[in-house]
């Protein structure tokens, strides 16, 4: 029996299989991401005995076994420096759009290393209940009822009579308590029970057993979307909310397998495409100049039919700088110096018009940063027109400090240029 590896990396788009490949997870792993994929998932596609993963990157663990699928423009070179460089590009544009804008209360510094994404979040969820045990967990009032030797609250009359008929000592009553037992905790303890099982890293190993060993001890509740979106932060509870941020996401992305139990199956995916999006307009957003203003997701009605809703027109970013409109598109591909294609040049040929812009460009990662100007020709005249659509490719860089400065200033010396 093929035995299961503790780690597999892979890169987007890349092919998974259990009977060959230089890679491989074994056929109960496949079987578990076989009836995960069949929830709907978007992270991956099933081909003959594997699976073949799609513009997702994270982390999927099976079992015990994590997947890690990290981006990558450059898709010619390969090897642990490549994969290094890419998981570290990957937890930055986490970080710089938010996605760990998760800043522990007690304000110190993550212990470990992260292997993945993954280990940072289980990493930042100890942090922040450690903090919470630290400072004294929160105690919220509670409804009970019960048959008590003392007269407490409220008499409960029916089950009174039905209960104490012969026991005159006791009384059948409904009461308010406060304590710790409510639902932020219940959520708190579920998630590190789930660490416990599904954790890998081993220096985290200790930190989670010290969290059940001093967490009280909290029944088990079934936990779903509805479950958060009725908790309501006040100024008592609002230390938790980070740590309940987290926790929704470990729940509601865990599926255990049921049948099992050796399989559960944790997602922790980010849709390249829409990352490399945000990436790009929290990056823009820093220009310091007061005529520049970048926008992002600027909808303009497009099409109204005779009946129903209207359809909108949508740009990612929209730039506007000096009273000039500047329209960029992102998408998450390495052309590798080919022409963008004809669907994308009709849709920045729309937007050009749409929007009165003075240029509009596509942006691309690459692996070299590169500017090429092109423009539309005019239908009447099939003539080049003086509507400009730049392709610009974007080359990553060491540290995201540096690659933010880079792409600021290419986009302040496209929009200044001539045309």
């Amino acid at each position: 029996m093929q035995k299961a590896k503790d780690r597999i990396t892979v890169f987007e788009h890349e092919i998974l299989r259990f009977d060959k490949g230089e890679k491989q997870i074994t056929k109960d792993q496949y079987l578990a991401l076989e009836k995960y994929c069949g929830e709907g998932v978007p992270y991956f596609n099933l081909i003959h005995n594997g699976v073949r993963f799609n513009e997702y990157v994270g982390v999927l663990q099976v079992g015990k076994t994590v997947i890690e699928v990290l981006p990558k423009a450059d898709k010619m070179s390969i090897g642990v420096e490549v994969e290094d460089k890419w998981r570290k590009t990957l937890i930055d544009m986490l970080k710089a759009v938010g996605s760990f804008d998760i800043k522990s209360t007690s304000d110190s510094h993550l212990k470990i290393k992260p292997n993945t994404i993954l280990d940072l979040y289980f990493e930042m969820f100890i942090k922040e209940v450690e903090y919470l045990l630290q400072t004294g967990l929160v105690k919220q009032y509670r409804k009970k009822e019960g048959n008590l030797f003392a007269l407490k609250g409220s008499i409960h009359f029916g089950k009174h009579i039905q209960k104490n008929i012969t026991h005159q000592e006791r009384f059948y009553v409904r009461y308010s308590t406060y304590d710790v037992n409510h639902v932020l905790h219940f959520i708190l303890y579920k998630t590190i029970c789930v660490l416990k099982r599904i954790n890998t890293n081993t220096d985290l190993h200790g930190r989670i057993g010290a969290l059940l060993l001093h967490f009280p001890e909290m029944p088990e509740i079934k936990i779903t979307q509805t479950t958060f979106e009725k908790i309501n932060f006040n100024r008592k509870t609002g230390q938790y909310k980070k740590a309940i941020e987290i926790a929704k996401l470990i729940l509601l992305q865990c599926h255990p397998d049921v049948s099992k139990g050796r399989n559960d199956v944790i997602a922790l995916m980010f849709d390249m495409n829409l990352l490399w999006e945000q990436f790009i307009y929290v990056t823009l957003r820093k220009i310091k100049d007061k005529s520049t203003e970048v926008s992002a997701q600027t909808s303009k009605d497009f099409w109204q039919p005779k009946a129903g809703s209207k359809s909108k027109i949508r740009p990612d970013i929209k730039i506007i700088r000096e009273g000039n409109t500047f329209i960029l598109d992102t998408k998450w591909k390495n052309i590798n110096g080919s022409k963008p294609t004809s669907e994308d040049l009709r849709q920045m040929y729309v937007y050009h018009d749409y929007y009165n812009a003075k240029k509009v460009a596509l942006v691309y990662p690459g692996i070299e940063t590169s500017h090429e100007k092109g423009c539309f020709i005019d239908p009447s005249t099939k003539e080049v027109s003086n509507k400009q659509c730049g392709v610009i490719s974007l080359q990553t860089m060491d540290t995201i400090k540096a690659w933010g400065i880079k792409i600021r200033k290419e986009f302040v010396d496209w929009m200044n240029e001539e045309q």
